[in-house]
């Protein structure tokens, strides 16, 4: 460098502007790099910073030298009582179809000043680029200059039908689902999917994941069962530690915090896991979790010894999601009420013994009218007589700081009006401001303040680039679970393959609401995919193994209108097994129960039958196995909890066990192009029994499924070529 160039370094400005697309970019030499659009520029000791609320002076909230603490204060300070409701409220679900911002997005970012935006489905990564940075120009443009900071539900699991190809690239990394981590029993690997989403996330404007779910799923019937890490407090405690320091860890930056961390909302605090039933709390008639075994501190850990007790610098989760559900008699006040309502749930337990101070945000609709039993509207349960303003005001004085699925600021602003009439004004205003410096410190830590902004053509370059690609495939290979392998059936080297056609019956989606497609016969692999690994037979006689595709027993959530409309009372079981099940073993009474819209307490289903909407799934297994005789017959089911398999598994010679990868990687294990290594991330039952008898809040308290070769389905079991695997996972985790 010559002596004119250090002159200029040592006495001109730290930094330069360039123009970027839709933006200015302001690099800095030691200092922040910013991004804007319509801020004036402050210079202040040869450093630029942006004067976002415009007053000709350098705030302490604008100053990114100080700690983001200081910032947040200062900020929250500085706001109107109608500016901090709008920090209180997250969107609504959000499609990203286009760049432009809509009319109700316009709204609620301007006359509502909410400034946290839940993000779905977008038309593709660079079309989700521009319209970040059309919202951030907006909101740069209002008031203090608050960005938003955008927010996402899971978006990187695979679709069966999805194609991996070395070196090539795709929308985004593509991974099993949690539960399928789960079986990977491997918290690096889970680690570093979350230091690749988080690379994605961010290249799509989003600095907030609403995950993981973190609930001990030791209900084997509960619907969202493979959104969780499985049943054991142990594993799930590591993997959720990895995955949050996998997403909030920025590499190289002082305290964790930088440009590519992504805060991390764990879910659901206690743990949505012991639902009674097994039905879901997204529901009026799951509303219930109980605890007959005792084990409510189990369902803590993976929050407080793991969640909250991270190896990166970050620390902790940066924010906690409560369940809709009521812990049924677990506030010893004897107040049932929904989590989200409770001051023991997250004053006393969260925030004070567990020490939280992060954001808490509610689950979605908590504040809204429930129609009825069945409908998916309102999940306001215990305080269903309340008003909508007078559950906003329950909620703030449990502890929480903000509203999923609220847009609207009028019943923030009413509560606040309650707690002035209840406590004084400076008491509102000290609560409020408390709420607004947890929300504004996890903008400031991601750098928001500093660059909101996106380059699409960078983002189109990182999301869903070729490792990322390969290494979300590799983990889907980990995750393929085989727990049977009589005779060696594989890996298969014959010639020919049958692949029978399978019938996908119409059936209620998630939920069990909307219905899915009508019922069809189909092949539930394609056939130009097999055809790379193995020649196609058209009938069984012609073929040297079958490959059987099915998916788990489907039987419903647990309520049935027209057993009510019958003179019922509505309730009915969720089975696990293919053949109609009878609930002869189930509770007499019921543990919970209740509610304005029953006259009765008791919401025991016992006795009563369910039969399953794909029991052919059973008889084309059985069915293949007798058209194939002694040739092997390969059974792959694709599960999202525990399952009954005792009706089929003396009808496979191998069974394959999926958590939702590419049919691809199914064929690449068949063909012994990759070895199975995963391992159950929960038991597998004997029957019906032993899920009827198990206590919902109990981990491991089933007995498994013992096949022809004397193996038990147990938590941690799975085999390899050379048998049950036994290693270093199985030794560390397996009970």
């Amino acid at each position: 460098m010559t002596l004119l160039a250090l002159a200029l370094t040592a006495c001109g400005p730290k930094w330069h502007e360039s123009e970027a697309d839709g933006y200015k970019l302001v690099v800095q030499s030691g200092g922040a790099t910013l991004g804007y659009t319509s801020a004036p520029l402050l210079i202040v000791d040869g450093y630029a910073f942006k004067d976002l609320n415009r007053n000709g002076s350098l705030d302490a909230y604008e100053d990114w030298r100080l700690p983001a603490e200081t910032r947040a204060k200062d900020l929250a300070s500085q706001l109107s009582i109608e500016e901090i409701a709008g920090l209180m409220l997250y969107s609504g679900h959000q499609a990203v179809r286009g760049p432009e911002i809509t009319e109700a997005q316009q709204k609620f970012l301007t006359e509502d000043n909410l400034r946290a935006v839940l993000v779905t489905t977008v038309e593709s990564p660079e079309v989700a680029a521009r319209w970040n940075n059309n919202v951030q120009a907006l909101t740069e443009s209002l008031g203090h200059g608050i960005p938003a900071n955008n927010s996402s539900d899971p978006r990187n699991e695979t679709a069966a039908t999805a194609e991996f190809n070395m070196g090539a690239g795709g929308k985004i990394s593509l991974w099993p689902t949690s539960l399928g981590m789960a079986a990977t029993f491997d918290p690096a690997l889970v680690e570093k999917f979350g230091r690749i989403a988080s690379e994605e996330y961010r290249a799509l404007g989003i600095a907030t994941a609403l995950s993981p779910q973190i609930d001990l799923a030791t209900e084997p019937r509960w619907s969202r069962f493979n959104g969780t890490f499985g049943e054991d407090p142990a594993l799930d405690t590591d993997m959720a530690r990895a995955y949050v320091d996998g997403f909030q860890t920025t590499p190289g930056a002082k305290d964790g915090w930088g440009s590519q961390s992504v805060n991390a909302m764990v879910k659901h605090w206690p743990s949505g896991g012991p639902e009674e039933g097994g039905r879901d709390a997204h529901f009026n008639y799951g509303k219930y979790a109980v605890y007959p075994g005792g084990h409510f501190e189990d369902h803590l850990k993976a929050f407080t010894e793991g969640a909250f007790d991270l190896k990166g610098g970050t620390g902790k989760a940066a924010a906690v999601m409560p369940y809709y559900t009521i812990s049924y008699d677990i506030d010893p006040s004897g107040d049932n009420v929904g989590n989200n309502f409770s001051k023991y749930i997250i004053t006393d337990l969260l925030r004070e013994k567990y020490g939280f101070d992060g954001v808490v945000c509610t689950d979605w609709n908590i504040t809204y009218d429930n129609a009825a039993i069945e409908s998916f509207d309102g999940k306001c349960w215990g305080v269903e007589g309340l008003s909508v303003a007078e559950r906003h005001y329950e909620v703030i004085k449990a502890g929480v700081d903000q509203f999923g699925g609220n847009n609207d600021k009028g019943p923030v602003l009413k509560a606040y009006q309650m707690w002035v009439r209840d406590f004084g004004e400076e008491s509102a205003r000290a609560r409020f401001e408390a709420s607004a410096v947890r929300l504004l410190l996890n903008s400031f830590r991601t750098g928001l303040f500093e660059n909101p902004y996106l380059e699409p053509a960078t983002t189109a370059t990182i999301v869903g680039k070729p490792e990322f690609m390969q290494a979300g495939y590799e983990a889907q290979l980990k995750s393929v679970v085989m727990v049977k392998n009589h005779g060696n059936a594989l890996p298969e080297k014959a010639a020919k393959v049958f692949v029978p056609q399978r019938y996908f019956p119409q059936m209620p989606g998630m939920f069990g609401l909307s219905m899915g497609a009508p019922a069809h016969w189909d092949y539930p692999i394609d056939k130009a995919l097999v055809e790379k690994y193995y020649g196609w037979a058209d009938q069984a006689d012609e073929a040297d193994f079958a490959l059987v595709m099915i998916r788990e027993p489907q039987t419903g959530s647990g309520y049935d209108v027209k057993d009510r409309d019958k003179g019922g009372n509505g309730y009915v079981p969720i089975s696990l097994q293919y053949r109609p099940y009878k609930a002869v073993y189930a509770r007499t009474e019921s543990i919970a129960g209740g509610d304005p819209k029953e006259d009765f307490l008791n919401r025991s289903y016992k006795g009563k039958t369910v039969t399953t909407y794909n029991e052919k799934d059973l008889d084309l297994v059985i069915q293949t196995k007798k058209q194939m005789g002694d040739k092997p017959v390969i059974v792959v089911v694709n599960v999202t909890r525990p399952v009954v398999l005792s009706e089929l598994e003396p009808y496979a010679d191998a069974i394959l066990v999926t958590f939702g990868v590419q049919n691809q990687a199914v064929m690449d294990i068949v063909s012994g192009a990759a070895e199975p290594s995963g391992l159950l991330p929960m038991q597998f039952p004997a029957d019906m029994r032993t899920v009827e008898e198990q206590q919902e809040d109990v981990p491991h308290d089933m007995r498994p499924l013992v096949d022809a070769d004397g193996h038990a389905w147990d938590f941690a079991y799975g085999l390899n070529w050379a048998g049950v695997i036994e290693d270093a996972r199985t030794a560390k985790y397996r009970p």
